[in-house]
């Protein structure tokens, strides 16, 4: 690998007014240089005060010697290259990313060791008394050959950060699947993904479904919610929700905030093994808001919505009942059928006492009284029959909007 073309940092001229066979001299003292080097790191940064003896002190020791190396090596050939150096602190830096830790401590390394590199081969050059011009130039050199492996190293942290970017997104892809699909979930699997994808397998979760993005422009954007698995490729997109009841977590305004004004369902809360469970009635309480059987627009909680989505559980069979209960009711025009639904269902509810009706309904007693008695014409002694009452209560609770969008 090609050593990254220093930026803003001295050009080979520099090398050319130092003395070639300096670093003959200076490439004696090498080993004795990266001693001290190597104490000095040990001493000033913590991340590297560590036993010596293990692959971290081997790394150390070895990228001493190779920044050294490149040193002497810029003194010797100006027009020499680097890669090999290069490609020992590219190294590094990925080595640092894959361990999961910050760039900042090799950074930090390298500024203490090039600082007292320095100072300890500018000894020697006072002492082999070399002129200020000289100096100023092994000076520039020194420079030049942190900042060249500084930014090698930048670069390995930089690619390798990318990539466990992207195989921790797969990951915690494989996981997402495990949760949510048709076959059964054991809490051994859960947790093995869940190690390998650095996601805290919590107690209970619960499952978002988001309908289409109030600006198709802006793209599928996650929400940011931290510790949260999104996969905004299907369709609905999904989110799970880790430990969704914890102090009102995600019922609040920032959880409202972060689904950019998406309408939303939340499926019931349940154990993670039973996610798939929570997605089942988030899909559904979706498909009820796009349709008007559950408020559009905000977000719905499945908790708040169970009845109704019990009664729609089964279409085909809630269509039979509402068919068959309501079917006295298709003997009245359209206008006048709505209107006795309404006065029907609020008269079921509130216990057949009609000035509650009224005030329910924001009408005159008298108006209850006279569409009570078309209903009785319609119903007959059958609004009285416990069974039938119960059935009516189901087929126009459920057929509300319907009943409301024919008037």
């Amino acid at each position: 690998m090609a050593g990254p073309t220093p930026r803003g940092v001295p050009t080979d001229s520099a090398a050319a007014s130092v003395p070639k066979d300096l670093a003959d001299l200076l490439r004696a003292q090498l080993e004795g240089v990266a001693d001290e080097v190597e104490e000095e790191v040990r001493r000033q940064v913590p991340e590297y005060a560590r036993p010596g003896d293990g692959a971290y002190g081997r790394n150390l020791r070895a990228g001493v010697v190779q920044a050294l190396t490149l040193f002497v090596d810029h003194i010797a050939d100006p027009r020499g290259q680097s890669a090999a150096i290069a490609a020992t602190y590219y190294e590094l830096g990925r080595g640092e990313a894959v361990e999961g830790r910050s760039l900042d401590a090799l950074q930090s390394a390298l500024r203490v060791g090039g600082l007292h590199a320095w100072r300890l081969m500018g000894c020697t050059a006072e002492e082999l008394g070399l002129d200020s011009t000289v100096v100023a130039a092994l000076g520039e050199l020194a420079f030049r050959t942190v900042h060249e492996v500084a930014e090698a190293a930048a670069a390995g942290y930089a690619e390798a950060q990318s990539h466990s970017t992207d195989e921790l997104e797969r990951r915690r892809g494989r996981l997402l699947d495990l949760l949510l699909g048709d076959g059964p979930v054991s809490p051994e699997a859960v947790q093995d993904l869940a190690h390998g994808a650095r996601w805290r397998v919590p107690a209970r979760v619960a499952v978002v479904t988001l309908a289409a993005a109030a600006d198709p422009n802006t793209g599928e954007r996650p929400p940011a919610i931290p510790g949260a698995l999104a996969d905004m490729e299907s369709r609905p997109p999904r989110v799970l929700l880790p430990d969704p009841d914890a102090s009102g977590r995600f019922g609040g305004r920032s959880f409202v905030l972060g689904l950019q004004g998406r309408p939303a369902a939340i499926g019931p809360t349940v154990p993670v093994t039973e996610a798939a469970q929570s997605l089942r009635w988030a899909t559904r309480a979706l498909g009820l808001m796009g349709r008007g059987i559950l408020p559009r627009q905000g977000v719905v909680r499945c908790a708040d919505h169970l009845s109704t989505l019990l009664l729609h559980s089964d279409e085909q069979l809630l269509a039979r009942v509402q068919a068959r209960a309501l079917a006295p009711l298709d003997a009245a025009s359209g206008g006048q059928r709505a209107r006795l639904a309404e006065t029907l269902l609020a008269w079921l509810l509130s216990g057949s006492n009609v000035p509650d009706v009224a005030a329910r309904l924001h009408i005159h007693p008298q108006t209850v009284r006279y569409r009570l008695r078309q209903l009785e014409k319609l119903f007959g002694d059958a609004l009285h029959d416990p069974d039938t009452r119960l059935d009516l209560i189901i087929a126009l609770r459920s057929a509300a909007p319907t009943l409301t969008s024919k008037q």
